[in-house]
């Protein structure tokens, strides 16, 4: 009895202690003003489209909006379709729709565009649910019903308006407190952001009829999406990639911005470490011919991004819209019809210049953090300079591979030394595998593009890199001739060396070095280096190994080993579930190490000729 007494005790001094700790930033006293209210406030109409008239480049950006929306006028009404357990498609094809219609009729006042995106929200409050199972569907069309509702409310019936405003309570905010689905509150990624932002724009929506539980939403977001946020810390690298980085920053943005629209502040959410450096992250993550240096799960083709006009609009550092210019250029117009975020683009970017982008002044640039990255180039503005990037961290972040040490490597226009990204989940989901396991002996890692036999990196014996090793920068240069980066690798080879050191250089702005020090245990051990490649391979001798692409050379030139046995072969697994990777290849060599001993190995990447250079180990 007395037992349970103090268990019975201590349980409600917990609860009280969670009761207390809960932050209360938006008090029972607030009001909110009238509709619109969300990034665009009733009568802002105006003075943008003054500001867009103004530029060229952002009058054609507002002209393909409105162009767009006259398309999605003659296409059918968005469907409830699964695609396996996702909803996801079909969510943020309705945000696309209806804040492209949304603004496409605040800006222009045609009514189609208006009955349009009522019918889209009509339809999609119809669902039978907004499949919670998987929440960042509710997530974004909770975002996409809000936007509508706010933006077109005034000519809303009020038929119309309850329903929406049902929806959005029935089948957003309240499923977001189910503990089926909310695991999403405290999660370190994307989905914090990503849901956060989707169910706090629903409360902004429909305030008024629901106070109480929309400032309870509220105050949890502003308490909860700062654990994502603090991810950012030190330096801006976003643990996730560049892929997911436009994911969760864009809606940690769009959530920032509309609290801070209608509230006067974001909670000082902006000024946590690291998270406005982090446009920096993505200037310096595209390579000279924009490529992403595509790590973890994500793609290769760099993209029109609208959130880095926020961080300009935060910063005023123009330089962080170097490569968006490029971007705009290449293919801007289909991108941003094809974004669902492109009007906040004009919102928060209008001012900024296009035409006249700012050339940024580092040559490199770092970040510590979940997983530090290192990125290094020759030129700005030369489409065929050389450019290195290296990212060590750790495969146990969320989307990681086992790609630590793993490097980028571009030069004469061509990506030599490339990363495969990710895979299509759905693909790999409905064959079985067991994708979302990243324990050590998961069968996530015998996906060939998620294990280190398929990254430029090292492996020993054939084994896997640790799951639980991490790896941070211990070493950089940012001197322009001598540019470097040196990470100790040894966590993530735990048990199969005693120690592993890699450093990564830029010499003269020309050429690459990557640099290997190992030391082995007393047990036989073969290493392999690694490089996935676009390019043909020929093999020119014991230590030099030539690729050729686009009528562009590369030598491979080794130094260390007394002998390397060079490999080159397709990228291809014998798995039918792994995606094919046709015209790629993976080559490199194999070497056995000296037992016990330290050995250093050194690969010289030589754009355009086999030269002699001069190069003073950092290692």
């Amino acid at each position: 009895m007395k037992t349970r007494i103090i268990v019975f005790l201590m349980a409600l001094l917990c609860y009280h202690c969670f009761s207390f700790a809960q932050k209360e930033f938006v008090s029972q006293s607030t009001r909110l003003g009238g509709h619109p209210r969300i990034l665009l406030q009733k009568g802002e109409e105006k003075a943008l489209k003054k500001v867009i008239m103004k530029d060229a480049i952002w009058k054609d950006i507002h002209q393909s909006l409105l162009d767009e929306a006259e398309d999605i006028v003659k296409l059918p009404l968005n469907e409830r379709i699964k695609t396996g357990k996702r909803l996801l498609s079909v969510s943020r094809e309705n945000l696309r729709r209806i804040f492209i219609l949304s603004y496409a009729y605040r800006m222009s006042g045609k009514s189609e565009f208006l009955k349009r995106a009522e019918n889209e929200m009509l339809k999609a409050a119809s669902f039978s649910d907004w499949n919670p199972s998987h929440f960042l569907d509710v997530g974004e069309m909770t975002m996409a019903l809000a936007i509508g509702y706010d933006w077109l409310y005034p000519q809303l019936s009020a038929q119309t308006k309850n329903v929406i405003e049902k929806a959005i309570v029935e089948k957003g905010l309240k499923p977001s407190f189910d503990e089926r689905y909310n695991w999403f509150v405290d999660a370190v990624h994307n989905w914090n952001q990503v849901c956060h932002a989707g169910v706090t724009y629903g409360a902004l929506a429909i305030w008024e009829k629901e106070p109480e539980l929309s400032r309870t939403v509220i105050n949890r977001a502003i308490d909860k999406i700062s654990i994502p946020m603090g991810h950012y810390a030190p330096d801006g690298a976003y643990p996730e990639g560049v892929g997911y980085w436009d994911y969760g920053t864009s809606f940690n943005a769009m959530f920032l911005s509309a609290i801070e629209k209608i509230f006067g502040t974001d909670y000082g959410l902006s000024q946590l470490p690291g998270f406005l450096k982090t446009g920096e992250y993505i200037l310096h993550a595209v390579t000279p011919s924009l490529k992403n240096f595509a790590y973890s799960d994500n793609g290769a083709n760099a993209f029109l991004a609208p959130t880095m006009f926020w961080f300009y609009d935060k910063t005023k550092d123009a330089s962080i819209l170097y490569n968006q210019a490029q971007l705009y250029k290449k293919d801007g117009q289909k991108r941003i019809k094809r974004d669902r975020l492109a009007p906040a683009m004009l919102i928060w970017g209008a001012s900024a210049s296009l035409a006249n982008p700012q050339k940024p002044v580092q040559l490199s640039w770092k970040a510590q953090g979940d997983n530090p990255v290192c990125f290094m180039r020759s030129s700005w503005n030369d489409p065929l300079a050389v450019y290195i990037g290296v990212k060590m961290g750790s495969p146990s972040v969320n989307h990681g591979h086992m790609d630590v040490g793993s490097f980028l490597f571009e030069a004469d226009g061509v990506l030599w030394g490339m990363d495969l990204g990710g895979e299509d989940y759905n693909r790999l989901e409905t064959r079985g595998v067991d994708l979302w396991n990243t324990k050590q002996n998961s069968q996530r890692w015998d996906v060939y593009r998620y294990n280190n036999l398929a990254h430029n990196t090292l492996s020993f014996n054939h084994k896997y890199q640790n799951v639980k090793g991490k790896a941070q920068i211990d070493g950089y240069s940012d001197q322009e001739n001598n540019m470097y980066v040196i990470s100790d690798l040894t966590a993530v080879y735990k048990d199969q060396v005693k120690s592993a050191k890699r450093a990564v250089s830029l010499v003269n702005k020309e050429y690459v070095v990557v640099e290997d020090m190992v030391e082995a245990t007393q047990h036989f051990t073969m290493m392999t280096w690694t490089m996935v490649t676009p390019a043909s391979a020929k093999i020119l001798s014991d230590n030099v190994m030539l690729l050729e692409k686009d009528g562009k050379k590369l030598y491979v030139k080794v130094e260390g080993p007394k002998k390397v046995r060079w490999h080159i072969s397709p990228a291809q697994s014998d798995f039918s579930c792994d995606s094919p990777n046709p015209g790629i290849s993976v080559i490199g060599f194999d070497t056995d190490l000296e037992l016990s001993a330290k050995q250093k190995i050194k690969v010289f990447l030589l754009p355009g000729e086999n030269k002699n250079v001069t190069y003073q180990s950092v290692l």
